[in-house]
């Protein structure tokens, strides 16, 4: 493996769809579909993904070792974007004792007797790990921005819940990312950017082929219908969200095979930048490494 050509191809790969810094972004400037002119050929995006996958499990060793960071990856996106098929595909090769991944439906009642971060805190990746949010605190500011009466279950106090109340949750998500950077957590946050016409035809899909029937929900078609108030939530979110120390990547999500390689360069690109290494064994450590060789030798 040409390590230098893989982080070529992985920056190649990812900084299209890197978002630094939300102020005047649109969702419409990321078309759902684009491959960068990829063929798409799947044996090719098979063998891409295996060899991002080979680097992508040293990397995660070395973090392992090394215990001094924790990565933090987020993945938003609406139904049938592909983000269990992402998680699964991309961290195929990762030592399970290091990574862990967390999903977040509906809230519980004890979920609810606590701030909306309280159950996200519970599940942060310990030193050395990889932590996935599949969905996040952020749908705090998506399915309860579009469907405000769930607000009504969080029990706030009236004087708390007015016009300002999604700029603030902004404020305060930003600020705890900042938080969580400066602790050592390294954030990254994947919008995996569905087309309408894409989620139509996998929805039918799961419907006409029965071993997917399991997949599908009523409340898939009912979420639907919200489409556009979804977008706007996701285009506000990523604008008021996104930082140098806790990017977006809004990546296009019509074809799952381009998600893929999309997400695992990019996590490939942030943990190479972390400059991880083994720890350095000491003088004293290697004497006592040759004594128990001898050891062994001589048994």
């Amino acid at each position: 493996m040409d390590l230098s050509q893989v982080l070529k191809q992985c920056k190649h790969l990812a900084q299209p769809y890197r978002i630094h810094d939300g102020d005047g972004f649109r969702l419409k400037q990321i078309d759902p579909g684009d491959t960068q002119d990829l063929p798409a050929d799947k044996k090719a995006a098979r063998e891409a993904l295996e060899q991002g996958v080979e680097l992508l499990s040293e990397l995660q060793q070395r973090l392992y070792a090394q215990n001094k960071w924790a990565v933090l990856l987020v993945f938003q996106a609406m139904d049938a974007a592909g983000k269990d098929g992402t998680i699964k595909h991309v961290m195929s090769g990762v030592n399970p004792q290091g990574c862990q991944v967390s999903s977040f439906k509906a809230p519980s009642a004890l979920d609810l007797d606590h701030d909306y971060l309280w159950r996200a805190n519970q599940c942060l990746p310990e030193r050395g790990r990889i932590g996935i949010f599949n969905r996040s605190y952020y749908e705090e500011t998506l399915v309860v921005r579009v469907h405000p009466e769930l607000l009504a279950k969080q029990s706030l106090p009236p004087e708390l819940v007015g016009p300002k109340l999604w700029k603030q949750r902004f404020e305060d998500i930003r600020h705890y990312e900042r938080y969580l950077s400066r602790n050592g957590v390294v954030v990254l946050k994947f919008f995996l950017h569905l087309s309408k016409q894409e989620q139509k035809r996998r929805f039918l899909e799961r419907l006409e082929r029965p071993e997917k029937n399991w997949k599908f929900s009523a409340s898939d078609i009912r979420e639907r219908g919200f489409w556009d108030d979804y977008m706007r939530a996701y285009e506000e979110m990523i604008q008021e969200t996104a930082t140098a120390h806790a990017p977006w990547y809004v990546v296009p999500a019509d074809h799952k095979w381009f998600t893929r390689l999309v997400v695992a360069a990019a996590v490939i690109e942030r943990l190479n930048g972390l400059d991880l290494r083994y720890p350095e064994v000491s003088p004293e450590d290697r004497q006592a490494l040759a004594k128990a060789r001898e050891q062994l030798l001589a048994e």
